[in-house]
């Protein structure tokens, strides 16, 4: 049986309340309820609470850019899992590579972070990558396996868990991967997740591609055989490019 794919869009830091409304109404005015994918927005924090609410009742579920380990504390700026999950969110993005590069999240912080929000019932996407320089020195692979080794372990509940492979230097450079690249790190990332919690977990979870997806490149990225989706980054600020990604996932297993 073919993975379910799953299409996440990254706000990042963009749209207002007003914009963001916008925004979700021509996503779900363009969206065919019918398609055979799971699809996640992730706005910026202000707009957890309210984006919870409106897309109750619907396909689309709503994801937090960011999240804290502690459940509670004096810890200014931060939100708990909990709070997320108060707010309405199923889906927390963790180790971003703007994460791990401009605020210097690393190993064992993202893991704590992964346990927490796993512990509380989100679900996880995971975030992996290699850096410019990295694939130059032909070492994304050695990169790939550190960041996954340093955070993932067998007592996690792998059902609740997406991977995503961001290549850093694919990601708003103008430079793209090739789906025989995303390809190859994608059988890479499904046979440590084997390693780490087995033939079954490798066989069933989703690994999502999320370096500059777009319409134009989405149908050859979603074609290979170890891509199940997407964490889209500019285009998911654009409604129709969006859901042309969304459609994309969804024919390449026929949904």
């Amino acid at each position: 049986m073919a993975r379910r794919p799953f299409v996440a869009g990254n706000w990042k830091m963009h749209t207002t309340l007003v914009e963001a409304r916008a925004l979700m109404k021509g996503i779900r005015e363009h969206l065919s309820p019918d398609l055979a994918v799971d699809v996640a927005v992730c706005p910026p924090a202000t707009l957890l609470y309210p984006f919870g609410r409106e897309v109750d009742g619907t396909a689309i579920k709503v994801g937090a850019q960011n999240v804290h380990f502690e459940p509670k504390g004096a810890f200014t700026g931060e939100i708990s899992p909990g709070m997320l999950k108060a707010a309405g969110c199923a889906y927390v993005i963790i180790g971003h590579s703007e994460r791990r590069a401009l605020f210097g999240e690393g190993g064992d912080f993202l893991r704590k972070k992964v346990i927490a929000s796993l512990s509380e019932g989100l679900e996880v996407i995971f975030c992996v990558g290699e850096s410019l320089s990295e694939r130059e020195a032909s070492e994304t692979m050695h990169v790939v396996e550190r960041q996954m080794d340093e955070v993932l372990s067998s007592d996690m509940d792998s059902s609740r868990l997406t991977v995503a492979y961001e290549p850093v230097w694919a990601i708003g450079t103008g430079r793209n991967a090739t789906p025989e690249q995303a390809q190859e790190v994608h059988a890479f990332i499904r046979g440590k997740i084997g390693s780490i919690f087995g033939a079954e977990a490798a066989s069933n979870l989703r690994i999502q591609y999320g370096g500059s997806v777009k319409p134009g490149n989405a149908a050859g990225l979603m074609a290979c055989a170890d891509v199940d989706g997407a964490l889209v980054g500019g285009a998911c600020l654009v409604a129709e490019d969006f859901v042309s990604i969304i459609s994309a996932a969804a024919a390449s297993v026929g949904g």
